[in-house]
């Protein structure tokens, strides 16, 4: 599965991972509006065997799938 993959330039260690480009355009206002700016970091072809740094492949999938997008948050302490 191909996803794209930004960098919230409001919040530190957030980003986002996308179906594609134009998929920016379909996500919640209310989203939006809390990562600010995006900056495209990669594109990224996803499959359940490849490892991601801070989280789970089949998560990431499965929500792309579902809602089209997946947010990954700064680790908490």
């Amino acid at each position: 599965m191909h996803c794209v993959v930004y960098k919230s330039l409001l919040k530190p260690d957030t980003y986002l991972f996308l179906r594609d480009d134009d998929a920016i355009d379909s996500m919640p206002a209310g989203l939006r509006e809390t990562l600010g700016r995006l900056a495209k970091v990669m594109d990224l072809e996803l499959t359940p065997q490849r490892k991601l740094a801070r989280a789970d492949t089949t998560d990431v999938m499965a929500a792309l799938q579902a809602q089209g997008y997946y947010l990954q948050m700064p680790p908490v302490d």
